[in-house]
């Protein structure tokens, strides 16, 4: 029967914080964030089978003490072989994404992840439900939507609020849009991410969804379309902040309304068992913090 040898970073981390009996100071030691130590330790744990730490100090257990032991022999002969544990213990991971929430929301902080758990190879993977465009393998998927999801378990990463966007030359040329109802002869991107029936009803206008026009079934490529002056799209902020902060798209008005969805993070029972898994997914809820 195979022997399963503990991750390098989890052993590293386990005689770290025995060492210095403090959280913060061995993530300091190791440059990782303190959620990665309790991850790394944990993960340790199950592996073994046993608790290594027996109360808040962080004093040792019986167990623990006789283990770090072995640690440390084995860390020092490894250390005099620095190569032979560089590709122990690797963890694989599967992401799927919608496309401009990955450009825009998780690729601007993805380095922090992987910088907190070098063990962990990531795998980024598309995902368009709404094309039936769905990565089957993955361990994780984000999806856009209402959150009623009977065939996975699921938390909610954030909801957004939606406004019209466009470029600034499309608002010199058309524009002021002093009122709501100055958007009636203005082309309006189309998207069925984003109807634009959310704008209308929460401003009492009955108009009925546009029927004429572009149409994006990315968010991402519907704002490209506005940069380019083609028309004014409704944008989640969160999403448009990209072309918002490098002022290729502009607000037409002060107001947002919150859309009806919400970005989720789901996966089958059992999965959050993986410790790579819990750990992204925690990652990820307080990186969207």
């Amino acid at each position: 029967m195979a022997v399963r040898i503990p991750p390098i970073q989890c052993l590293l981390t386990f005689e770290a914080l025995a060492r210095l009996r403090s959280v913060t100071q061995a993530a300091e030691e190791l440059c990782v964030t303190p959620s990665a130590v309790s991850h790394r330790v944990k993960q340790l744990e199950q592996i073994i089978g046993t608790k290594l730490f027996g109360r808040a100090d962080f004093s040792l257990t019986s167990e623990g003490s006789e283990y770090l032991a072995h640690v440390r022999e084995g860390l020092g002969i490894l250390g005099r072989f620095p190569t032979l544990g560089s590709v122990a213990g690797r963890r694989k991971l599967k992401v799927a994404v919608t496309p401009t929430f990955a450009r825009s929301v998780l690729m601007p902080r993805l380095r922090l992840f992987t910088e907190a758990y070098p063990e962990i190879d990531l795998t980024l993977q598309v995902s368009i439900p709404l094309l039936d465009v769905v990565a089957e393998d993955a361990d994780l998927t984000v999806r856009f939507g209402t959150g009623r999801y009977a065939d996975v378990e699921h938390v909610c990463l954030f909801k957004d609020d939606v406004t019209p966007l466009a470029s600034p030359a499309f608002l010199r040329e058309h524009g002021p849009f002093e009122t709501v109802t100055d958007l009636e002869d203005s082309p309006l991107l189309r998207s069925p991410l984003e109807p634009w029936r959310t704008w209308f009803a929460a401003h009492d206008l009955d108009w009925p969804e546009p029927t004429e026009g572009s149409t994006f079934n990315d968010v991402g490529l519907a704002c490209d379309g506005a940069a380019a002056g083609m028309g004014i799209a409704l944008v989640r902020l969160k999403l448009g902040a990209p072309w918002l902060e490098n002022g290729s798209l502009v607000r037409l008005f002060e107001r947002s309304v919150p859309s009806p969805h919400a970005h989720y993070l789901c996966w089958r029972t059992g999965t959050m068992d993986r410790w790579e898994c819990a750990a992204f997914a925690e990652w990820l809820k307080k990186a969207l913090a």
